[in-house]
This record gives structure tokens, C-alpha cells and sequence, in this order.
């Protein structure tokens, strides 16, 4: 499937964004909160099939050493198109000149992430303040 990618967020509809979060399980987004973390992170790459929002990716970076992905999310019917690649490979060529990207995954996308070239670190840690967000992402 051929989409367009943006790297800006101005004409964003936060509305649709949050519907993509929903079609994943991620319901507990407001589209208040959607907005300030886009807003607030430095790279970001959002995916359009036509003039609608079909997935999205953001990061935050030093722009030097290292830097973060968050939120890779494709709309659930937009899913196995190719779609969440070519948000990968945008952000990644945003970042092209940082030593090191981390990467922030859901459990059971590991794969996806390993195809695009990312692998496991011996060194990552983690602290979630909300003990459910441990219990689910902590070992």
C-alpha cells in the first residue's frame, strides 16, 4: 500500500489518532494527552493513506547520542500493509545521526521490531511508578 508520511503535527486530527490507539487497546488515551506527547517529542512521523491518518510513530532525542521511539501504533485495519516499516524507516532516517536509538515496544511486537533491524540490550532498565504498568512491562 502506498502512503504519505508527514513529519508534522499542525493539521493533525487528534480525534482520529486517539481512534487508532482505541483499535489496539490502548483506550486510555485522551486526546489531550495524545496531543501534549506528540507535541512534546521531537521527531515524529505520521502516515496518511489519502488525507486519512492510517498510523503514526514519535521519538525524542538529544540529537546527538541517543535517542527514543515511542507509540509505533497502525490503525488496526491498516495493519500488514507495510505501514508500520515505513514509520520505522522515516523516523529512523530523522535520526540518522544519533549513535543509538532505543526503542519502546508493546509485548508481541518484538519481531516486528527485530526485522527492522533492532535487537535486545543487555543493559536496559526500566522504572514505572504505576505498579500495573510494572507488573506488565518489568521482569
Amino acid at each position: 500500500m502506498k502512503v504519505s508520511l508527514s513529519n508534522c503535527i499542525e493539521d493533525v486530527e487528534w480525534s482520529r489518532m486517539k481512534e487508532i490507539y482505541c483499535s489496539v487497546g490502548w483506550k486510555k488515551h485522551d486526546e489531550e494527552k495524545i496531543k501534549k506527547v506528540f507535541q512534546s517529542s521531537n521527531v515524529v512521523a505520521i502516515a496518511y493513506d489519502k488525507n486519512k491518518i492510517t498510523g503514526f510513530g514519535r521519538a525524542l532525542s538529544d540529537g546527538v547520542f541517543n535517542a527514543a521511539i515511542y507509540d509505533v501504533v497502525v490503525d488496526e485495519h491498516y495493519q500488514n500493509k507495510g505501514i508500520g516499516h515505513q514509520i520505522i524507516e522515516n523516523l529512523l532516517a530523522q535520526l540518522k545521526n544519533v549513535s543509538c536509538v532505543h526503542l519502546v515496544s508493546t509485548s508481541g511486537n518484538e519481531e516486528f521490531y527485530r526485522k527492522a533491524g533492532f535487537r535486545e540490550m543487555k543493559t536496559g532498565m526500566a522504572r514505572y511508578l504505576n505498579p500495573s504498568l510494572a507488573k506488565e512491562y518489568l521482569e
